[in-house]
């Protein structure tokens, strides 16, 4: 039953596209690490100045360890960004880094789906780490009500990461935007920006995907008829 089930084909082109999602930002990313920003920033220029352009002055930027490890962390309230982008001034340090400052900008304004997210996130932890347990000890011992249990954990991860979908896609937005209006990228930087940042939006949408199937995997085998 979990071995064969219908929703395996489609679980598993999902998962292929997730792994071409992610060689495809790695790509996409080196390609245009390799073309400078006219403006002459790196990526850390940037960041500050739409940091400050936004009146977050007080939001440090730090560099981190390791190639695309850059995030926003709303706790301490401080942009975090890996060394290539921190340091290199190329059209993919200055997307990641005003994508990230984007975030910033969200935890601001209070962006209603940012905000959501931070509150259920220690909920989200919990019940993911959770659910595999629940949910293969239910189909183990054929326990109904395990799997069911299973699924309600499952089903608040995979909400997570949907929600996580627009936080995402609007930051990515609000970087292109404010880089335009500030004058850090020209007309023609424009087509390299939205490929950085589309490339790396196409990964959460397929992580969210193949999260998507499985719930509905776990969803008909629940509801299924049993002899």
């Amino acid at each position: 039953m979990l071995l064969f089930h219908p929703m395996d084909f489609l679980i598993l082109i999902a998962f292929a596209l997730s792994i071409w999602a992610q060689f495809r930002v790695k790509g996409t990313f080196n390609r245009w690490s390799e073309v400078q920003a006219m403006s002459g920033m790196t990526g850390y220029d940037a960041a500050r100045r739409l940091l400050d352009a936004n009146g977050l002055y007080d939001v440090p930027i730090e560099p981190v360890a390791g190639r695309l490890s850059d995030h926003y962390d709303p706790i301490h309230r401080v942009v975090r960004l890996s060394e290539p982008v921190y340091y290199e001034s190329s059209i993919s340090a200055i997307s990641v880094a005003c994508h990230e400052v984007g975030h910033a900008i969200q935890h601001k304004v209070s962006y209603p789906m940012l905000t959501l997210r931070h509150r259920i996130f220690p909920v989200v932890n919990f019940a993911s780490g959770i659910a595999p347990f629940l949910l293969i000890a239910g189909f183990l011992f054929q326990a109904t009500g395990l799997i069911g249990v299973g699924i309600v954990f499952f089903s608040v991860a995979v909400a997570f990461q949907l929600i996580t979908l627009p936080v995402e896609f609007n930051a990515s937005s609000r970087a292109r935007e404010l880089m335009i209006s500030e004058g850090f990228i020209s007309n023609e930087e424009e087509r390299g920006v939205a490929k950085v940042l589309n490339a790396a939006a196409l990964t959460y949408v397929a992580a969210a995907l193949v999260s998507l199937l499985e719930l509905i995997k776990y969803i008909m085998i629940f509801f299924q008829p049993r002899d």
